[in-house]
């Protein structure tokens, strides 16, 4: 399944990728099919960029937080989290490369607590002041008990995030939240008493991989 963000660039893409072999097959010959070959590698990447599998929850319970972004887990740590919360978190981060997966779903389920998009800078992902300085979104979801931070950050390519939510709504957990193109990460910050699940270098998938458990 393809999601919908890619509709449109799929289907240009494809056009002009015919277009083009045609004039080569019929001005060009000797060209067309390496060409053909090259555009159809090309084609591909784009699609499967844009693939949006079907992802069951495991088991549906707001106080475990699943993988919102398929990735590496990239940092956990204690930090300060100056943005809403004004303490200290624990935060997981999941770097997503441009051959993953970028839609992200919901950690957990509840009502959108706080959201924010930020203009920034587009700083290659993986740099410390990525969370804090370049475009990117904050989006606080509340189990009733404990909250849940998750910022999407653009990276160095990623020129485009996208989110669905909106303040005050009910969202459940593992419902597509938002798409980041072409490779970025996702940062999660908790509770100090959550149960982390994960270790650095930890391959998480979204709706799948538990992230932690809230007290």
């Amino acid at each position: 399944m393809l999601h919908k963000e890619g509709t449109q660039l799929i289907g240009f893409s494809f056009l002009f990728l015919a277009v083009a072999n045609l004039m080569l097959l019929t001005y060009a010959p000797s060209w067309a099919m390496p060409f053909f070959l090259i555009s159809l590698a090309f084609w591909g990447i784009i699609v499967q960029f844009f693939r949006n599998p079907v992802r069951t929850i495991p088991e549906m319970d707001n106080n475990i937080v699943y993988a919102p972004a398929d990735g590496k887990v990239v940092v956990i740590e204690e930090t300060t989290e100056v943005e809403y919360f004004g303490d200290r978190r624990l935060q997981v981060s999941i770097f997503m490369s441009p051959l993953n997966v970028h839609v992200n779903r919901n950690p957990i389920g509840g009502i959108v607590k706080y959201f924010r998009y930020h203009a920034g800078e587009y700083l290659v992902a993986w740099h410390p002041k990525a969370s804090t300085e370049n475009e990117r979104t904050t989006t606080v979801i509340s189990n009733g008990k404990a909250e849940v931070l998750f910022r999407q950050v653009a990276g160095a390519l990623a020129k485009r995030i996208i989110a669905y939510v909106h303040e005050g709504e009910q969202v459940t957990q593992g419902e597509d939240m938002g798409f980041i193109k072409f490779g970025s990460r996702v940062d999660l910050y908790l509770p100090l008493d959550a149960k982390i699940e994960v270790k650095i270098g930890d391959v998480a998938k979204g709706n799948k991989t538990i992230v932690a458990r809230l007290s």
